[in-house]
């Protein structure tokens, strides 16, 4: 009797929602590999430029995906659905990845997999681990700021969000009043090793489980102004103490809101995503409070913390086996609400 194994699942991923282009391959949901290539010159400018942006993405994203075939030793055939991010993010970049997705699909004759860049980097948090549910995700990134209750892998619940400006986006903002390059939150967590915490800035006092961070922006523009009025080397004098300063109060805030929602949820594990997750503080800080009170801590992988195409591809090998696919008329979305249903 001859039988017959079932073919391994490949997924093909493909993020290019701000600055990195990403190609990853997910087989039976582990990654094979997982290419990025940043963008040096949005440093120039203090942030991103969203024409440069997406033309960069033109110019990489093929060579990145023969890469990433080479890499791991398949062929185009090999690959069963490529997963790609919808949004949100600048629409230009979105644009590229998602045409290239298509054109892949339609050569391959093989299903379309849209992905929202938000659920993903929290579905990041169980590509190498198994979660223990009920969970909540805090996803912190440059453009994002969510708490998301997971009651299992497949079903959650967005209870907060930033009403303005994301954490990673305050960390750029004030560390470009301090004279740091972009993006200035891993220099601002660097230095800030180097400091203690001594100046005190104001938390935003918001309802329920939402943050503010835009006004931490202004209170820090206004002290310093103040300071340089009497001596105009103050930030040079205070460096390291204001980025620690900034860097308390940023997770204070973070922290703050986790805190009372994972009681509030009764939640069994915490976990953190997103491009702030790297943050020294945050990760020490959260560490300290799941030990605490008990709780299952989830840290994703420093190469899943940034916009990666690893957790697309994973997302949609889940969403492969549910038979979760798009259509191929779909179109970018650079806002694209996060909701339990996708």
């Amino acid at each position: 009797m001859n039988v017959v194994l079932n073919p391994k699942i490949t997924i093909l991923g493909i993020e290019t929602s701000c600055d990195d282009t990403s190609i990853a391959i997910v087989q039976d949901g582990a990654v094979l590999v997982n290419l990025i290539t940043s963008q040096w010159i949005h440093k120039k400018y203090g942030g991103v430029v969203p024409e440069y942006a997406s033309r960069f993405h033109v110019e990489s994203i093929i060579e990145l995906y023969e890469m990433a075939i080479q890499k791991v030793g398949l062929r185009p055939e090999d690959i069963n659905a490529v997963a790609v991010t919808r949004g949100p993010g600048l629409l230009g970049s979105l644009m590229v990845g998602l045409s290239f997705a298509k054109s892949v699909c339609l050569s391959l004759n093989i299903p379309l997999i849209e992905i929202n860049h938000l659920h993903a980097h929290a579905t990041s948090l169980f590509i190498d681990q198994k979660a223990n549910y009920p969970l909540l995700c805090l996803t912190v990134s440059g453009g994002h700021t969510q708490l998301l209750f997971f009651k299992d892998e497949s079903e959650f619940d967005v209870i907060g969000q930033t009403l303005d400006d994301a954490a990673g986006e305050a960390f750029d903002k004030t560390g470009k009043l301090l004279g740091l390059k972009y993006p200035a939150g891993p220099e601002m967590d660097k230095l800030a090793k180097q400091g203690i915490p001594k100046f005190k800035f104001p938390m935003a006092q918001v309802p329920k489980y939402n943050y503010r961070f835009s006004g931490l922006k202004t209170a820090v523009l206004y002290f310093l102004q103040d300071q340089q009025r009497m001596d105009p080397l103050f930030i040079e004098r205070n460096l390291t103490d204001l980025c620690a300063s900034i860097q308390h109060v940023i997770v204070k805030m973070l922290l703050q809101k986790l805190n009372i929602a994972a009681i509030d949820y009764k939640a069994r594990s915490i976990g953190i995503a997103g491009g702030v997750s790297a943050n020294s503080e945050l990760r020490a800080n959260i560490s300290e409070l799941c030990d605490k009170n008990n709780w299952n801590i989830y840290l994703p992988s420093i190469s899943y913390c940034t916009d990666n195409a690893a957790m697309i591809a994973y997302l949609g090998y889940l969403k492969y086996l549910k038979k979760d696919f798009a259509d191929l008329s779909i179109t970018a979305l650079a806002r694209y609400p996060l909701t339990q249903t996708q």
